[in-house]
Parts: structure tokens; C-alpha cells; sequence
């Protein structure tokens, strides 16, 4: 089992973590780039327009662009294991995992891991007012587990009951609440903020389908292999 895991992991996260990584420079990095002219005050929104219009971004970085591709590959082979090891699981409860069901676990691990904590505690660009980094970070895992363990009952669950506590460990984050900062400010545009999260989400969505996809692939012929 544990070669079946770390085998079809490593492929499936690779895969995927070369494809986020690369989604991420066309389409994330750039807006990020704009919004570190606003935080270093080398552009000024307010007044300004016809400045920031057209800025001059930062170009083409081989050892930057090539290190992020690199560090988005490991992050997506350590989500990887995780949820080849549940669909391990998953099979042992008399799942069926196939490539195409694949892409169904990989929205859901996109909702524990990206939306369900975004949807209160945004993805911020630089320069934003944010509250104390360890106090959001203990949210931040504690709204990622829940959501996981309730995309499990959703998915497992065989009554209401089940069905009912997902939704509570769903909803209890939000209701509770995020941190905050006790005033918001910043120096770069709402449009320009707006923009970075919903590429972050769309791309953090695609990666996360892809990696489901290719996870439940690469398991399948690795146990018809073993087999």
C-alpha cells in the first residue's frame, strides 16, 4: 500500500503541481507583481489613473518563475499523498476510484483547502491590513480540517445525522468568525484585490480537478500493475 501511495503521489502531484505552477505565472503572478508597485508606493491608485494604466511589471525571472514551479510541484505531491491516502481509504469502504470520480475529490479537496477558508479569510495581495498572522493561521487549519472531515460525511455519510454535522463543521467557521484588523486600509485598488482572489480561486480550482484526476489515474494503474 504505502508504494502504491507515495508512487501514484508523486506522479499525480508533479503533474499537477507543474501545471498549477505554470497557470500561476500567467495568470496569478502578474496581478500579484501590479500590487507590489502600489505596496512600495511606486504607483498611486488614488488620482492616478493615467500612471497606473499601463505599469511597467517586472519581466520574465528564470530562477524566480523556475523556483515557484518547483515549490508548487511539492506543495500539490504533499496534497497528493493526502488524497491518494483517502482514496485508499475510500476503496477499502467499497468506493469506486476512477479518473473521471477523481475530479469529483479533487473540487472537494479545492473546498476544503481553498474555498472554505476563502470564502471568509480572502486570498490577499501584498499591502492589505490583515490581523495577527498566527491568529488567522490557527483559523485557517481549523476551517481546513472541518471542511475536510464534512466533505468526508458528505460524501460517506449514511444518514442525516451525518449529513447534519457536515453541514455545522461547514458553516461553524464562518459563523464564528475570522480574524480581522481593526481597521481596513491598504494601498492597492479593491479591483486589483478582487481580480488576484478570483484568479487564485479559478486557478486553485483547475489544479485541484486535474490533481484529483490524475491522482485516481496514477493509483489505478499502479494497483493494476502490482496486480
Amino acid at each position: 500500500m504505502i508504494s502504491k501511495l507515495l508512487t501514484s503521489a508523486l506522479f499525480a502531484g508533479a503533474a499537477a503541481g507543474l501545471i498549477a505552477g505554470l497557470l500561476q505565472l500567467v495568470f496569478v503572478q502578474p496581478v500579484l507583481l501590479h500590487a507590489e508597485l502600489y505596496e512600495s508606493g511606486e504607483l498611486v491608485h488614488f488620482g492616478a489613473a493615467a500612471v497606473s494604466a499601463h505599469p511597467e511589471l517586472p519581466g520574465f525571472d528564470p530562477v524566480r518563475d523556475l523556483l515557484t514551479i518547483v515549490f508548487t510541484m511539492l506543495t500539490y505531491t504533499g496534497y497528493a499523498m493526502m488524497l491518494v491516502a483517502l482514496m485508499l481509504l475510500a476503496e477499502e469502504r467499497g468506493a469506486d476510484v476512477t479518473a473521471r470520480s477523481g475530479i469529483i475529490w479533487g473540487v472537494a479537496g479545492f473546498i476544503a483547502v481553498h474555498f472554505a477558508p476563502g470564502l471568509t479569510l480572502a486570498p490577499e495581495v501584498p499591502g492589505v491590513a490583515a490581523a495577527d498572522v498566527g491568529a488567522r493561521q490557527v483559523w485557517w487549519f481549523a476551517t481546513v480540517a472541518a471542511a475536510g472531515i464534512a466533505m468526508w460525511l458528505l460524501a460517506f455519510g449514511r444518514n442525516w445525522a451525518m449529513w447534519g454535522v457536515a453541514v455545522i463543521l461547514l458553516a461553524a467557521p464562518h459563523l464564528i468568525g475570522a480574524p480581522e484588523p481593526d481597521s481596513f486600509s491598504g494601498p492597492v485598488p479593491t479591483e486589483l484585490g478582487a481580480l488576484f482572489a478570483a484568479r487564485a480561486f479559478g486557478v486553485g480550482l483547475a489544479a485541484w480537478a486535474i490533481l484529483g484526476c490524475f491522482a485516481a489515474y496514477f493509483l489505478d494503474k499502479e494497483q493494476r500493475r502490482q496486480a
